[in-house]
């Protein structure tokens, strides 16, 4: 994608509230394709203007959720050990939105209002801006109203709301046209001198320097009132690209507020960050060639904004599911020990090979939650029936299963250095001496240490990862069994 701007500058601009939806990620994801693309710069803004959301301890999970995402920043806060001026209480407390807000009201871009609990006037929310009595107030009607110490907000004053209207475009929807009389006269700057998302929002991507705009689609409505803005000031309007909305399988929008799946609660579930990632770059974009595996640094070459669809994107579990199982295996091995590791119970290590357990089941792994259930008959032979040694295809019975057991264990036992190597040499000589199918002498050896039909691993891989004792002990319960 080739963009017109000299320097592309993309911002991610999460609420700390201790919770990154998903459509927060995926947005401040396809910012950082584009910047990184244009070799441009990514900046973090922490919008915390919200103080009902507030959570002060919530912007440290920004910090490493992002990391984690590999979502690396080059402006805002903490780059360096340090804060920037990138948090919006703190630019409240430097006074930078009062100063554009009343420079707004210089501009006749917006206006005091003296409306009695302004914030929530019910009487005014919804209500088209030709009826908002405060527009008309004189100036010397406003002086007396501060002189007497009457609380105002300062709302923007809609232009021409009778027969005005607003032209955009937008790089995903197109031009979109929206009558003034369709906007309201929103609230700019609060009576605690708190700016609104809106209009922070707007002030805060000017200063930045923001060229390119990435935000849902509930904003698009909004779009032309903060083009209004841009033409007030005298400032340059920003590239906007609106992204489709994220619904469920069952058709609903997701939502946080209906406890919808956050990052942190897909990584708890089992998701690796390359996944997640993975899956919200899915999300109503798509390369166009069919290929849906992708690294951070693949997604960065490969995205178009071309590509971003109007339509829906559905979350699908399955899916990330499935994309899960292809990071996993391309993980290096040691790193994927490090993160299966604490999936397993304490005793684990003490009576199993754990490395080994983890070369056998990464190429199987397709959630690390699933890992315990995965491995539990290592630590427990499940209780089974002794027809389990019967099998059509490795032409296994319990009468050539009993055989075959027995003679193995004496085999087995003669074993130094036990490991899966020398475990196999000595099955496959076994078999081939007698003239078995190699399936005939691994599937009884296998359901004798498993107790399973299915296991991750063949049965050298498992006696392996038994260690020989518990291996030992196994087959000689299973030789009882089939008596």
């Amino acid at each position: 994608m080739i963009y017109n701007r000299l320097m592309v500058r993309t911002r991610i601009a999460p609420s700390p509230t201790g919770y990154m939806h998903i459509g927060n990620l995926r947005t401040g994801l396809y910012a950082y394709c584009i910047a990184r693309q244009a070799g441009g710069c990514y900046i973090l803004r922490i919008e915390d203007t919200d103080r009902k959301r507030h959570n002060p301890k919530a912007i440290r999970v920004i910090y490493d959720l992002l990391r984690l995402a590999g979502l690396e920043y080059d402006e805002g806060p903490d780059v360096g050990g340090k804060f920037g001026p990138y948090i919006q209480s703190q630019r409240k407390e430097q006074g930078i939105y009062r100063q554009y807000a009343e420079l707004l009201v210089e501009r006749g871009g917006a206006y005091r209002c003296f409306c009695a609990k302004p914030e929530n006037s019910k009487e005014l929310r919804g209500k088209k801006p030709k009826m908002n009595p405060c527009r008309f107030l004189s100036p010397e009607e406003i002086q007396a109203r501060i002189a007497a110490g009457q609380p105002y907000v300062i709302r923007q004053r809609i232009p021409d709301p009778e027969q005005g209207v607003t032209t955009f475009d937008d790089l995903v929807f197109g031009t979109i046209t929206i009558r003034h009389s369709q906007l309201d006269d929103q609230i700019l700057l609060k009576s605690d001198d708190y700016p609104t998302y809106n209009f922070a929002n707007v002030v805060d991507d000017h200063l930045m320097k923001i060229t390119h705009v990435v935000r849902g689609l509930e904003y698009l409505s909004s779009t032309p009132k903060y083009n209004l803005l841009y033409q007030s000031f005298g400032w340059e309007i920003p590239v906007y690209i609106h992204l489709p909305h994220i619904i469920k399988e069952n058709g609903k929008k997701l939502s946080k507020r209906e406890g919808d799946a956050s990052f942190q609660d897909l990584m708890a579930a089992g998701f690796i960050p390359q996944a997640i990632m993975n899956m919200i770059a899915l999300l109503g974009w798509n390369p166009g060639d069919g290929h849906e595996v992708f690294t951070l640094d693949e997604l960065v070459s490969a995205f178009d904004v071309r590509h971003i669809s109007k339509s829906k994107a559905a979350f699908s579990i399955a899916k990330l599911e499935w994309l899960n199982g292809e990071h996993i295996r391309k993980l290096p091995p040691q790193e994927f020990h490090r993160l299966a590791e604490k999936f397993y119970p304490a005793e684990f290590a003490q009576q199993c090979d754990i490395q080994l357990t983890n070369q056998v089941i990464q190429p199987r792994v397709t959630r690390l939650t699933k890992i315990p259930a995965m491995t539990r008959f290592l630590l427990e032979v499940p209780a089974y029936e002794a027809a389990l040694f019967e099998q059509s295809k490795s032409k296994s019975s319990m009468d050539s299963s009993r055989a075959i057991l027995k003679e193995v264990a004496g085999l087995l036992s003669n074993i130094e250095g036990w490991c899966e190597p020398q475990i196999r040499e000595v099955l496959m000589a076994y078999a081939r001496e007698k003239g078995y199918l190699t399936s005939t002498v691994m599937w009884p050896v296998r359901v004798a240490l498993s107790g399973l039909a299915m296991t991750p691993g063949g049965a050298t891989e498992i006696a392996a990862i038994l260690k020989q004792t518990e291996a030992l002990r196994r087959i000689q319960v299973a030789v009882q069994k089939l008596e």
